[in-house]
């Protein structure tokens, strides 16, 4: 079975500053390296008088590829917690820079560790972050007399019906989670007395946003 999983839905940006030193984070969804690099490139060229811009990616559902990048900080203090940050809080297809100019203080491997992780944070705190989740769509065929049962699994389930279709019969679209499809075939078949019919249209991921469904 497919799994959920987070993806960055809007990217945000977010800074903090640390003894002086600013540290910006902007945050974009990715699908491939090459999108990355293309985005990497966008920010150096944005922040060309930076001290330092440092970068980490990951992409996949299971984060088959990442990259990170320390631009010139000391080894292991900006790029790789940047990206234990993203893979901590398990969002997916996603790449980060943070903007690093100096302030005049050094930080230290500790301060700095803590500083791009911070930013980063705050920049994820500020983008737009949905859960997708693997989804069976369903045409629900069934008399009048079944309608009513049919939107109360629906409901009670909460489950979005995409679309209704009347004629001397009538056809609903539904739009079930893949974990919740047995349940609610199980549903139907017991509430219509096996009268109602069922077809698998499709298996889109979905996403819940601002009341509405997002569909991938």
């Amino acid at each position: 079975m497919r799994e959920s999983y987070l993806e960055v839905y809007e990217g945000g940006e977010g800074e903090i500053t640390e003894k002086k030193s600013r540290f910006i984070a902007t945050v974009k969804p990715v699908k491939e390296e090459a999108e990355a690099a293309a985005f990497i490139e966008e920010m150096r060229k944005k922040y060309w008088n930076a001290t330092h811009n440092c970068t980490a990616f990951s992409i996949g559902i299971r984060n088959e590829l990442t990259r990170c990048s320390d631009d010139g900080e000391p080894g292991g203090t900006a790029g790789r917690p940047m990206l234990d940050v993203l893979l901590g809080e398990q969002v997916h297809n996603v790449c980060v820079v943070v903007t690093r100019y100096f302030g005049g203080t050094l930080l230290g491997t500790g301060g700095l560790v803590r500083a791009y992780s911070r930013a980063v944070q705050e920049g994820l705190n500020n983008s737009v972050i949905i859960r997708k989740v693997p989804g069976c769509e369903l045409l629900v065929t069934c008399d009048y007399n079944g309608l009513g049962k049919i939107q109360y699994i629906a409901g009670q389930m909460q489950l979005p019906v995409l679309d209704t279709e009347y004629t001397d019969i009538v056809v609903l679209r539904i739009l079930v989670p893949e974990e919740e499809e047995g349940a609610f075939l199980k549903r139907v078949k017991e509430a219509t007395g096996a009268k109602a019919r069922t077809e698998e249209v499709g298996r889109p991921y979905f996403a819940r946003k601002d009341g509405g469904i997002l569909l991938f």
